[in-house]
């Protein structure tokens, strides 16, 4: 098993912190992004708008969160020892591959599995995480 991401917020107080930190890097990532694209400033000023800065962000956000990545037998395993977390599962029990996100304030583990492609399985799950727990309390 292994682990990816740099944030696993404990509390909502503790997530809502982390994405407010990245108000700043959104901003940044924004504008080089149009500066790459050769935006002249009435472009610029058109379409980066707040909400595209606060999509960056949620990008981000979801993106740099933690993620166990396993097979699904290690899965299993981590649900065994951690019978107090509601378990919500995407996918079929029946492949190889698992990977998971503990959301602790919500006391909740969201799992998708997979055969092959675990950059993928991991993208899905932090997009269905972000969406589900974090987008209600950030």
């Amino acid at each position: 098993m292994e682990e990816r991401g740099l944030i696993a917020p404990e509390t909502e107080t503790e997530a809502s912190d982390r994405y407010r930190e990245l108000g700043a890097a959104a901003q940044t990532v924004t504008r080089e992004t149009a500066k790459a694209m050769a935006f002249d400033r009435e472009e610029y000023a058109e379409r980066v708008t707040g909400d595209v800065v606060e999509t960056a962000r949620d990008a981000l956000f979801a993106s740099l969160l933690t993620v166990s990545v396993g097979t699904y037998e290690e899965f299993e395993s981590f649900r065994e020892a951690n019978p107090d977390l509601d378990v919500r599962e995407n996918g079929s029990a029946q492949v190889d591959n698992a990977v998971w996100h503990v959301v602790p304030f919500a006391d909740t583990v969201v799992a998708a599995t997979f055969q092959n492609e675990p950059e993928a399985a991991v993208a899905t799950l932090r997009r269905i995480v972000h969406g589900r727990y974090y987008s209600g309390v950030v």
